[in-house]
């Protein structure tokens, strides 16, 4: 497929919402547009042609569009394009149905009645993503974690990363997937109320609120790896609106819409530095946003970037291509909202081309109703990275000082220290943990070294806090001694407990390690905490010791009847409501062994 593809190609590419379901995309038309510039039969080709490629099972080509080599084009593909395609060129059917057997389906439907009344995981992280659970809303204590079993288990079709946290009200299950299906599930059995079509992989978390066009009262809001923001009858699934926030050809939606009030925030990320340093490519142009979009409407109330100037020309790659700058400062998290400073809160990413910015690696604080921005912390100036650049590079596409790729994957965490005054915590790439002062404008009040850093290194997707101590996860993959959770007095700043990993459950071999990138989970005595190694582990708040673990390594019989296994355990943490622990396993790609299927846990 095409490394470059225009915003209009995208656009036509991706069916919209239901119409992905309703009818099947047109696999010769998808590979004509999407597939043929690279795989055609000439001898120049840089591709397999389409004789070569089918001779492979349509399921392996679906497996190269999502695990492959293929990753970064297929994921510009809905799961019905990407199954489209592979039927196209293989001539053979794959089994099964994207959304899974109608046998699936609940018997009946309640009508929604106050979701947000009962116990509920709303969303990325909660008030202030502090992934903080209450006693109340977990439905769940910490003697009781020991007598977590397995109540049921949902598989993905047509997927090999279970990439998407899930989020729980009104005793239903709401949760993406790589294929671009959001399902709303029964939280007693995980039988399917109903689906909605992405025109791209959903990996953000489901955040539910009241809406007066839904005819349930309620609306589901979340996004696709196509840039699109969407909102959806909580009830029904019914579309109600689908925004694409940004048309830039090679953005994404990867940090979680936050849902405040009548605003839908929606951060913005990008896949252009995983390509840039092609010297045929003008690297950069991509920018790092957050748009505000009305609730009820979907419309663009303001959208702010991480850079204020546009790129413009900065030089010549060594094939004659115009280079661009300055770029990149994605965010790659969910934002956290401030009420009572009428803020919102954005961590931001590396640059992607010079010069180097000062929102770059930064927390910034932009006002709630304008967009405009505040004050910005920035606690890693000059980094300027790109994929396939070493620091020893002498290609005109790389960045003059290559930096070393330690940007923010985490949300900032807004909370009461035990002192009475608010902070915010936030963990890094580099392996620091800090605390800043949002009444000084970020000023770093302490900061802790959890990890070593480095690529996907550090703390990659999700800390948590109880109001008395910051939970760092380590990722740390690529170095010799990956993962373990810090335990870090909010107060101080000094540790209080450190539990180092485990040894593996997986069986040796490439992506078995004790990495943990995926966010962490607290509730009142315990934090769950998943690995790369497939397990997940409840740990105890007082001192560290693992009180609860499963492996989730092994196959599923599944409530839809898709065949499921899990794998590596990353990015989307464990979420708990009325007395459900919910763990999405399996993340195929970065290292990682790769699974589909959503777990239930609970107390019989």
């Amino acid at each position: 497929m095409p490394v470059r593809l225009t915003a209009l190609v995208l656009a036509l590419l991706s069916p919209t919402v239901q119409a992905a379901l309703a009818q099947a995309p047109d696999g010769a038309e998808v590979f004509r547009v999407a597939c043929a510039a690279c795989h055609t039969a000439a001898l120049d080709s840089r591709g397999p042609g389409p004789e070569a490629l089918g001779q492979r099972s349509p399921e392996a080509i679906i497996d190269v569009l999502m695990n492959g080599v293929m990753r970064l084009q297929g994921s510009r593909l809905s799961g019905s394009e990407r199954r489209a395609v592979s039927e196209y060129l293989t001539g053979r059917t794959v089994g099964g149905d994207l959304t899974g057997p109608e046998t699936a389906r609940c018997a009946t439907t309640p009508r929604l009645i106050d979701p947000l009344g009962v116990p509920h995981w709303n969303g990325w992280g909660g008030a202030g993503n502090r992934r903080f659970q209450t006693a109340e809303q977990a439905g769940l204590t910490a003697a009781q974690v020991p007598e977590l079993r397995l109540k049921w288990a949902f598989g993905f079709p047509d997927t090999s990363v279970a990439w998407a946290q899930a989020s729980v009200a009104g005793g239903r299950v709401y949760i993406g997937s790589q294929s671009g299906i959001v399902y709303s599930l029964d939280a007693g059995t995980g039988c399917v109320h109903w689906t909605f079509g992405a025109g791209g992989g959903v990996r953000t978390a489901i955040s539910l609120g009241p809406n007066r066009r839904a005819a349930s009262g309620y609306a589901v809001y979340f996004a696709d790896t196509q840039s699109n923001a969407y909102a959806a009858d909580a009830g029904t699934g019914a579309h109600l609106w689908t925004v694409k926030v940004e048309e830039h050809p090679r953005s994404r939606i990867t940090g979680s819409p936050t849902l405040f009030e009548d605003r839908l925030y929606v951060p913005l990320s990008s896949y252009e530095e995983v390509e840039s340093d092609d010297p045929e490519y003008g690297c950069c142009t991509f920018r790092g946003s957050v748009s505000s979009l009305d609730v009820e409407t979907g419309r663009v109330v303001w959208k702010t970037y991480t850079i204020a100037d546009e790129p413009r020309p900065r030089g010549e790659s060594s094939a004659g291509v115009t280079l661009y700058g300055p770029s990149g400062n994605a965010i790659w998290s969910s934002p956290t909202i401030d009420p009572g400073r009428r803020l919102v809160y954005a961590a931001t990413g590396n640059g992607y081309s010079d010069p180097p910015q000062p929102t770059g690696n930064a927390v910034l604080a932009l006002d709630l109703d304008s967009g405009d921005l505040r004050w910005v912390r920035q606690v890693l100036p000059g980094d300027v990275y790109i994929a396939g650049c070493p620091p020893d590079s002498t290609n005109p596409n790389c960045p003059e000082d290559v930096g070393p790729d330690l940007d923010f994957g985490n949300s900032p965490i807004l909370t009461r220290a035990p002192d009475g005054r608010d902070i915010i915590v936030i963990g890094q790439k580099s392996g620091i943990g800090w605390a800043l002062d949002p009444d000084r404008e970020g000023e770093v009040l302490w900061q802790y070294r959890a990890g070593q850093g480095g690529l996907l290194g550090g703390m990659e997707w999700g800390s948590a806090t109880d109001g008395e101590q910051a939970y760092f996860p380590v990722s740390d993959l690529f170095t010799p001694a990956p993962g373990g959770l810090h335990a870090v007095s909010l107060a101080t700043g000094e540790r209080a407990w450190y539990a180092p990993p485990p040894p593996p459950v997986c069986a040796a071999g490439p992506g078995c390690n004790g990495a943990q990138p995926g966010a962490v989970t607290v509730i009142p005595g315990a934090v769950f905490s998943g690995s790369y190694d497939g397990g997940i582990r409840a740990y105890s708040t007082t001192d560290g010791s693992v009180i609860w673990s499963y492996d989730t390594n092994r196959d599923f019989e599944t409530a839809n009847g898709v065949g499921a296994r899990g794998g590596s355990i990353s990015a989307g943490g464990p979420t708990v409501a009325g007395g459900l622990l919910l763990v999405p396993s399996g993340y195929g790609g970065f290292g990682g062994r790769p699974g589909n299927v959503l777990l239930a846990f609970g107390v019989d």
